[in-house]
């Protein structure tokens, strides 16, 4: 995984929980803390940051995910302003996962994975996004998802129907646009 990912995760847990927070998940992690951006780590490295940092906040692991996707997403925006520009809405901003902005990461990252989508965006009210990767993050998406949404200004109700981590062969979201937030 790249050390990006653990840079996000750390400035996230600061910003929301002050940097003994952070401290107490490296040392339940059992981790130094010395990730750099273009750095690449086990992915079972960021597993136990994620263990350690629910333990901190007192919440499920998929749900300490699904909080640093939501508050990732800012940073990414403000790091990557041209991700965003152009689109007006979450909708438009995610159907470009595949063609615009997973592309520019594994530039930016060379050697970076990312997650493939499929998209069903027949309904003009919703959109289904299916979701395939090895490291079952789904609940990443979904964080990246409902971040997207405050940065666009918009709520969307946000639901699973499929997940990897239940046997599916993949995870399918359905995001429904219910407007202006």
């Amino acid at each position: 995984m790249k050390g990006i990912v653990f840079s996000l995760f750390e400035q996230v847990v600061t910003a929301d929980r002050g940097e003994e927070a952070w401290d107490s998940v490296l040392d339940e992690a059992g981790s130094t803390g010395a990730y750099t951006a273009v750095g690449n780590y086990p992915d079972e490295d960021f597993m136990r940051l994620v263990e350690a940092a629910a333990g901190v906040l007192a919440q499920p692991p998929d749900e300490t995910v699904r909080w640093f996707g939501r508050g990732a997403l800012p940073l990414l925006a403000e790091r990557y302003p041209s991700f965003f520009e152009g689109h007006e809405s979450t909708r438009a901003f995610l159907l470009t996962l595949n063609n615009v902005i997973h592309p520019e990461v594994r530039k930016l990252f060379p050697g970076s994975y990312a997650p493939e989508f499929d998209f069903d965006d027949t309904d003009p009210d919703q959109l289904v996004l299916g979701y395939v990767s090895h490291r079952n993050l789904c609940s990443f998406g979904e964080g990246l998802i409902l971040g997207a949404a405050d940065h666009f200004g918009e709520r969307v109700e946000l639901s699973q129907q499929l997940c990897s981590k239940r046997g599916d062969p993949k995870c399918t979201f359905v995001c429904r646009f219910l407007g202006a937030a």
